[in-house]
């Protein structure tokens, strides 16, 4: 890691720090252990609270550090320096109080003690933290990030003004009232965070570092391929759909099994949480998209047709923080959805690559080989499956990659033409086989299954069901916004 950053620090990026325009942030990695629980949370395993400690001089905590521990221990928290030299308007005060919102006395788990959320403080014993242990910091340099607390800690704090609120919070209350916020986290909303974002060599440099290595299913048929040799093979305009298969069949299964040998990432760098941090989408297309794997309680039906359709994108996402360079998670998508996983849980392949794992037919990214059941699990077990495996047949994202897209940086990035078709890659297909199937399944479960098979379809994306084409990159949730950990209304994915 001492040579990257040799290679990538240059400016702001990976200096160590970043400056949120009067907000000088950097990362606390050395932590005191205040409290755990042994029970709940991912693999049942618990969670452990942290403080940090060795906090760099003039620097002030802005909260407790959570991890569950399932995984290795690793992260960070940030801690921060005002440097605006503005006494009038300062970017961090301290708290004029703590009140509790939370304790574990009262809940029957495994646990090292008693454990309080006062605040966004974690304590281990029943009184309030100093005053000056934390700054609370001013609400333009924070950001509501939409997404529910994994732990359920709710927590509240009075502070001097109304202006001020804490980082990690749920439902946060200033002393003079009028505003109630939730879920905050640490951003820019000034303007400009730019200049802590990588320059063109430095991108360059991340994606030979952490561009990962896309393992397919053994079994797979329909590969990637470059989108300029799939224009060249694909079939022609037909004044209904400009992308499509060619007409005859031998040209047909020879496009959409795709071309391996051609297949090229193409890579959309943008900013995060106000330049704290740098996104890395690696974007990947496919001619072809196979049918669907469903299981129903024992029984589990291989369709001929049911989820296909013609072009399909798919991605990962490289969150590389601009303090220091290094990797701090993988987004890995998946039916429109998809699960963060964090730099220590990742599997690393023997030339320091990131393995990721490309489901059967759906082509969806895993950090890890198995099979997931998208539905129903516990008494009722209804869904489709996702298969992940080793093989041979094997795609570096590094190699010959292509940025198309890096907004912020201007011109410096010619985006192709392609990138800006917004219209579906593929056709709208209604296979009778498709329905017929279907209806084949729910005629034969009982009126319980067959309400939840009902459900199942009804969330799906459509374009596996083969209603509809799918979109390219740039139409996608996700081109603009943070990636999210969400799931379909009824539908979660569950390793079988």
């Amino acid at each position: 890691m001492s040579s990257l950053k040799k290679l990538i620090r240059s400016g702001q990026f990976a200096s160590g720090t970043t400056d949120l325009e009067g907000l000088l942030v950097t990362h606390a990695t050395s932590f005191k252990k205040i409290w755990s629980t042994h029970e709940g949370g991912p693999d049942n395993l618990g969670t452990t609270f942290y403080d940090p400690v060795a906090i760099p001089h003039g620097y002030s905590s802005l909260g407790s550090y959570a991890q569950p521990n399932n995984i290795p221990l690793f992260g960070h928290i940030l801690v921060a320096k005002d440097v605006s030299n503005n006494p009038l308007k300062p970017i961090l005060k301290l708290p004029i109080d703590y009140v509790l919102k939370w304790t574990s006395h009262f809940l029957n788990l495994t646990k090292d003690g008693e454990g309080h959320a006062v605040g966004y403080e974690i304590t281990n014993e029943f009184k309030k933290p100093p005053l000056d242990k934390v700054s609370c910091v001013h609400v333009n340099f924070v950001d509501d990030t939409t997404k529910k607390s994994s732990l359920n800690v709710a927590t509240k704090v009075a502070f001097e003004s109304q202006n001020f609120v804490d980082l990690n919070g749920l439902n946060v209350h200033g002393s003079m009232g009028g505003f109630k916020l939730e879920n905050e986290c640490l951003g820019n909303l000034q303007g400009n965070a730019m200049n802590s974002m990588p320059n063109m060599t430095q991108i360059n440099v991340l994606i030979k570092a952490y561009s990962p290595v896309i393992y397919f299913h053994p079994d797979e048929e329909y590969l990637p391929s470059s989108v300029d040799w799939f224009f060249e093979n694909g079939g022609s305009d037909d004044e209904q759909y400009w992308i499509h298969l060619p007409d005859d069949d031998a040209s047909r299964e020879r496009v959409k099994k795709g071309d391996l040998q051609t297949a090229r990432a193409y890579y959309h760098i943008k900013p995060v949480f106000g330049g704290l941090f740098t996104d890395i989408s690696v974007w990947i297309f496919y001619p072809f998209n196979g049918p669907s794997t469903v299981k129903v309680l024992s029984f589990t039906k291989h369709f001929e047709t049911v989820g296909e359709h013609i072009g399909d994108w798919e991605h990962v996402t490289l969150r590389i923080s601009n303090i220091n360079g290094e990797l701090n998670s993988v987004y890995f998508a998946q039916h429109g959805w998809g699960e963060w996983v964090t730099a220590s849980a990742l599997e690393w392949d023997t030339n320091s690559k990131i393995v990721v794992y490309s489901s059967l037919h759906h082509h969806s990214s895993y950090s890890k080989p198995g099979t997931v059941l998208y539905g129903w699990k516990g008494k009722h077990v209804v869904g489709m499956l996702d298969m992940a495996a080793l093989s041979d047949k094997i795609m570096d994202t590094g190699v010959e990659a292509v940025v198309v897209a890096a907004e912020y940086l201007g011109g410096a990035v010619v985006e192709p033409p392609w990138l800006n078709y917004m219209r579906k890659w593929g056709p709208k297909i209604d296979y009778k086989q498709v329905k017929d199937a279907l209806h084949a399944i729910e005629n034969s479960l009982n009126f319980i299954l067959r309400e939840l098979f009902e459900k199942l379809i009804q969330y799906l994306p459509k374009e596996l069901l083969g209603e509809n084409g799918p979109t390219g990159p740039k139409a996608k949730n996700s081109w603009n916004g943070d990636e999210e950990l969400r799931f379909a209304q009824l539908i979660k994915g569950y390793a079988i």
